[in-house]
């Protein structure tokens, strides 16, 4: 930090510290007198000079064609979905989609009441996929997430995952992605044998 260490006075006070390596990348740092606290990292748009957390991007193999792993993940969602992973939280909860542009994305708890998780943008079948995900969150909040299942020519599928928006949920935004990534595997161990099956 060089000359700029003396930037931030010594009184005791707190102050947000914004240090920017290049011009389109920061990392935001709040300094007190009995704290250091790393706020978030990502990358400025320069465009609109408005803040972007980096997509989760995700892949995985799957020994199935492509048309096949695509009808499992859109038509049998309720079966391989992990039990309990829900917003009511309640293992006999039914996962649905509706397969087209503007479908929900919901789950049915046994009562009946309908809980809504997303919206469909992006209907490809049978090669893209591509949804508003609001799990557990206002519709407002919704982040972006879009599926690719790529016929790899010999049987199988490699399934590409980009899971993007996070900056919309302000500073939880970071929590919500790293979260996300540990959903992301529970998903991929369930889902997985469920297309190969």
């Amino acid at each position: 930090m060089g000359g700029d260490r003396d930037a931030i006075p010594n009184d005791g006070g707190e102050y947000t510290v914004t240090v920017s390596p290049t011009r389109s990348y920061y990392l935001t740092f709040h300094v007190g007198p009995n704290s250091f606290a790393f706020a978030a990292e990502g990358a400025v748009d320069e465009a609109n000079g408005s803040w972007m957390i980096e997509p989760l991007r995700l892949s995985f193999n799957i020994e199935a064609p492509a048309e096949h792993a695509f009808q499992v993940w859109t038509t049998r969602l309720s079966s391989w979905w992990p039990k309990g992973h829900s917003a009511s939280g309640n293992p006999d909860t039914v996962v649905a989609l509706e397969p087209r542009p503007g479908g929900r994305i919901f789950e049915r708890t046994p009562d009946g009441t309908e809980i809504e998780w997303g919206e469909i943008t992006l209907w490809q079948p049978p090669r893209r996929l591509g949804y508003l995900w609001h799990i557990n969150r206002a519709r407002s909040d919704a982040t972006d997430v879009e599926l690719t299942f790529v016929d790899l020519g010999d049987g199988t599928t490699r399934l590409d995952i980009v899971h993007a928006g996070w900056e919309r949920l302000g500073t939880e935004g970071q929590t919500w992605r790293k979260a996300n990534f540990s959903g992301w595997a529970a998903l991929r161990h369930s889902f997985i044998p469920a297309a190969e099956a």
